[in-house]
């Protein structure tokens, strides 16, 4: 942000402010790709130097949260705080309360401290556009900490039968020690950007287990593997830093020309006819997608072989779209083509309209925006949601099954 003298304000560190005035980025940015960058570097060193094998548990704990916090504190100074704060208190209802209540107390409480700070953040300290703030990880550590509360309460406070295969696999038997949980929300390699891996997974990276427990899940015995084999993450990251760089280049190149403070500007708002800015609005939206592209490829990737699922589920509005119109596209090819270009092309749109609010990150823009759009897709949605409902399901509809309902069918 800049004050009226022109100077750049940041609450997180200055010392990088002249490769921000050279780069024409904005210092929060720069502080924040540094932070990725160095806790690229920082990741190869934990590999080669505190590995499991050389290393306690303890020391790579310890050595992850101090990194993490040194990370987030030169990003984002004194906001910081806030993050330290909701996991002291999260801490405490993990350690105090009951396990039948310690899910809700932890999700009601980091949600309530989340929300709380989106608020402050919109109408109190009104930060505007494109600047990155504290909020990006705290969702993060909202996000860990319910999931953590909820596998603790699958471990401790239900039976195993009760429990879906996924829930028993990811339940934790044992309440984390501090020097745990705090690694496990502030570690270096996720506390920035993410992912929210899992407790048990980050556990078993930490003690040097996890090569093994995926090997497991592709049943390596039944296949030939006679020894555990330890991957090499060289190939998966050299992949992984040439993409990084693309990225860099189209946000350098592509955001510029189309930034996202263009939505605002009086030729969209009042000029620009309501096509025109269906089609401008989708090239601003996807021309800032490459610095979060940058920002998950770097994250994504410093745990080097835990695999994320990416599942795709289908909105309320599209399964009814779909629902009531898809047969009567099925009967010819070209059809069934004009069908699926129209679909996609909707989609786009739609998906473009809806995360404006949060690559924005500021209400007035945001509803300026609408505001310049009609709310169409809001009126659109709310016709499809009073007068297209979703047709029944099939009776062969296939439900997730439990382990009980698996031993039965065993028996």
């Amino acid at each position: 942000m800049q004050d009226g003298s022109g100077a750049y304000r940041t609450t997180g560190s200055t010392c990088l402010h002249p490769l921000s005035q050279l780069l024409g980025i904005p210092l929060d940015q720069v502080n924040f790709v540094a932070c990725q960058l160095l806790a690229l570097c920082a990741a190869f060193w934990f590999r080669l130097y505190l590995s499991p094998g050389k290393t306690s548990p303890a020391v790579r704990h310890a050595f992850a949260t101090i990194f993490g916090i040194y990370f987030v504190i030169f990003c984002f100074g004194w906001y910081s705080v806030h993050l330290f704060v909701l996991v002291l208190i999260c801490y405490g209802i993990m350690v105090t309360a009951s396990i039948s209540n310690i899910h809700r107390y932890s999700f009601f409480v980091a949600m309530g401290y989340l929300t709380i700070c989106h608020i402050s953040r919109i109408y109190i300290f009104h930060y505007g556009i494109l600047t990155t703030d504290f909020s990006g990880p705290l969702m993060i550590v909202t996000q860990k900490i319910t999931t953590l509360a909820f596998q603790v309460h699958d471990g401790l406070g239900r039976r195993a039968e009760d429990l879906s295969s996924e829930q028993h696999r990811l339940a934790v038997k044992a309440k984390p020690s501090f020097l745990e949980y705090v690694s496990y929300l502030l570690n270096f390699m996720s506390v920035i950007a993410g992912p929210c891996n899992n407790f048990k997974d980050y556990i078993a990276f930490i003690e040097g287990r996890h090569t093994h427990m995926k090997l497991l899940e592709v049943n390596w015995k039944e296949k030939g593997f006679h020894s555990l084999p330890e991957p090499s993450p060289t190939g998966a990251v050299m992949h992984k830093l040439c993409m990084t760089l693309v990225s860099l280049l189209l946000f350098l190149t592509l955001t510029k020309t189309f930034p996202v403070t263009s939505l605002v500007d009086d030729w969209f708002v009042h000029e620009a006819n309501f096509l025109t800015r269906l089609c401008y609005l989708y090239i601003v939206m996807q021309a800032s997608k490459p610095k979060y592209y940058f920002a998950w490829t770097l994250d994504c990737h410093k745990f080097q072989n835990v695999r994320r699922k990416l599942e795709y589920s289908d909105s309320y509005l599209a399964k009814a779209v779909r629902k009531n119109y898809r047969h009567y596209f099925l009967s010819s090819k070209a059809l069934k083509v004009v069908y699926d270009i129209v679909t996609w092309a909707v989609t786009q749109l739609a998906v473009s309209y809806t995360v404006a609010p949060f690559v924005m990150l500021a209400v007035e823009p945001t509803i300026s925006l609408y505001k310049s759009m009609y709310f169409y897709l809001h009126i659109i949605s709310l016709l499809i949601i009073l007068f297209l409902p979703i047709k029944p399901q099939a009776h062969n509809q296939r439900w997730p099954q439990t382990l009980n309902s698996v031993n039965k069918k065993m028996d």
